[in-house]
């Protein structure tokens, strides 16, 4: 299993991000389903927790085929998904359960991840207070603004160093931002990837890892970028 933790600021509040990332979701997902891939809601409803309260949980497939690489398209199904579990009790989210996030055609692939969100610079140690985990994970932090993201993916609209929000006023970002940045918020999340498969282990798990940091990039920049189709 291969455990890290990654930091992604943006130059907002929990609560205003609570907005955003629901729109971006949203919004992602139906750019990627005209695609003839992206995501499939199963089910969208209230839930209970005896310990964050009410919140929401939706089971969706992700169709990914497409985005595989050529090694990987070599040994999967031509129909190829993900089943992702997701308990949101924002600022504290679960996406998947202790099976975790399953592949539709192999059992011993799991991901799993939690997410919490705070008004501050990234500077919170363990936060998931999880002893088992600290100090045996990387922690990364992403930058919006100046990480390098997957040239398919660049949208110069899309570039928080040249954005300027006209609600707002924020942006664009300067180089050290996140140090002198007001509002400022940062998501948590912790992402284990495991994947039991002998001679692949490493390789999968690496890959997966990579992906996630993408994908976690580019939803945060856009995120921003669109702050003002969301925002008021």
């Amino acid at each position: 299993m291969l455990i890290k933790e990654y930091r992604i600021c943006m130059p907002l509040t929990t609560e205003e991000y609570r907005v955003g990332q629901l729109y971006t979701i949203s919004k992602h997902s139906h750019q990627e389903s005209e695609k003839g891939e992206g995501v499939e809601v199963v089910k969208n409803e209230p839930h209970e927790d005896p310990v964050h309260g009410p919140g929401q949980f939706t089971e969706k497939r992700v169709h990914l085929s497409s985005k595989l690489p050529s090694w990987a398209r070599a040994v999967t199904p031509r129909i190829f998904y993900i089943t992702e579990k997701a308990w949101n009790y924002y600022p504290y989210t679960i996406t998947a359960d202790g099976r975790s996030l399953q592949c539709s055609f192999l059992p011993k692939f799991s991901i799993y991840i939690e997410t919490k969100y705070e008004d501050n610079c990234g500077d919170s140690e363990n936060i998931f207070r999880s002893e088992k985990i600290l100090g045996d994970h990387e922690v990364s932090f992403l930058d919006i603004a100046f990480d390098e993201i997957p040239e398919r993916y660049y949208r110069s609209l899309e570039d928080p160093r040249f954005f300027s929000s006209a609600k707002t006023g924020r942006g664009p970002l300067r180089e050290g931002w996140r140090q002198h940045t007001k509002p400022i918020m940062c998501s948590y999340k912790l992402v284990s990837v495991k994947f039991e498969v002998w001679g692949l282990q490493t390789r999968v798990e690496q890959f997966v890892h990579k992906v996630i940091r993408d994908i976690l990039l580019i939803g945060h920049r856009q995120a921003f970028a669109w702050v003002d189709e969301w925002c008021g």
